[in-house]
């Protein structure tokens, strides 16, 4: 007897994993975060960068940095301890040997900018502006890793004077602001950024903190204290996350990048739940290179699985 085989018509929906920051579209809403992949070439030999949402370079000052001295990275229980001091190869550097290797990747290319003052926020972002691969530049007010680093992402009022400095000299370009989390109310800052003239936020920055050596009694970095990052500071990311969100961006029309422990695309999810719109991904990259796309896949399953067509149904949806 045979069994009669029932044609079955139609296909399955397609999964739209597309995300709108800030008027840059991203083909996804995963990224790097900045200082885990350094300036592209790096990373590009353990992933495949062209399917990322976008890529975020190391930070970028007018002059080369060397960076505090060793040790400079020390692993903590469910993270890591750093304090790389914003080493990096300077303007100049950066425009001849990195850009003509982003400009092939065909995403959008989101640059951290440092600096001492606004003149150095500003003269990095305005040399950096005519080339089209950077869709916009992350201003790094929030290190703590470094002498002066939080001088303008802890008050308002001089983060709000900077962003406004450096929003006058760029036209092109959008301009993120990467929050500190070592602040009393951090909707007060990201308040600060809005107002001055950001177009979308980074959530957050690394904690302050420290490891000590119980055998020699000294601290296991030589800068004394670091940032600490990976899974350990989740939650607190994911709460600053959605308190900016609900306090700030979502009236604004402001988007938020989630930043902090994501591992896994079930971090991603709440991140994404909790208001923002894309989540960047630094830590885990040192356990494995390919969690991005390991993410996109994962989200691909959950929105499939939910009867979910579009990445975008989540943000902001927190019950």
């Amino acid at each position: 007897m045979l069994i009669p085989v029932i044609q079955r018509t139609g296909t399955k929906p397609s999964i739209d994993l597309s995300v709108d920051l800030a008027g840059i579209r991203l083909a996804n809403p995963v990224m790097t975060a900045s200082g885990t992949s350094g300036y592209g070439p790096e990373h590009g030999k353990l992933m495949d960068l062209s399917r990322l949402g976008a890529f975020v370079t190391k930070a970028i000052s007018p002059e080369p940095r060397k960076g505090n001295p060793p040790e400079r990275v020390v692993e903590t229980a469910a993270g890591m301890l750093n304090a790389i001091g914003l080493a990096n190869i300077g303007l100049e550097q950066f425009i001849q040997e990195k850009a003509p290797y982003l400009e092939k990747l065909g995403i959008p290319i989101i640059v951290n900018v440092v600096g001492r003052d606004a003149d150095d926020f500003i003269k990095v972002c305005a040399r950096l502006e005519s080339i089209e691969c950077i869709a916009a530049f992350e201003l790094n007010v929030s290190c703590p890793n470094v002498s002066g680093g939080l001088d303008f992402g802890a008050d308002p009022k001089r983060l709000h004077g900077l962003v406004s400095a450096v929003r006058k000299r760029v036209q092109r370009a959008k301009l993120i602001v990467k929050l500190s989390p070592n602040v009393t109310d951090i909707a007060v800052t990201a308040a600060a950024a809005v107002e001055a003239g950001a177009d979308a936020l980074s959530v957050i920055n690394t904690l302050c903190g420290m490891v000590i050596n119980v055998e020699t009694w000294k601290p296991m970095l030589a800068n004394r204290t670091g940032g600490v990052s990976g899974p350990a500071i989740r939650p607190v990311a994911l709460y600053m996350v959605h308190r900016v969100y609900t306090k700030v961006a979502r009236d604004a029309h402001v988007p938020i990048i989630g930043m902090g422990g994501i591992s896994n695309w079930r971090d991603a999810v709440e991140f994404l739940l909790a208001g923002a719109t894309a989540v960047a991904v630094g830590t885990a990259l040192f356990v494995d290179p390919r969690t991005p796309i390991q993410i996109c896949e994962g989200l691909t399953e959950y929105l499939t699985r939910r009867g979910l067509s579009s990445v975008r149904d989540l943000i902001g949806q927190l019950r």
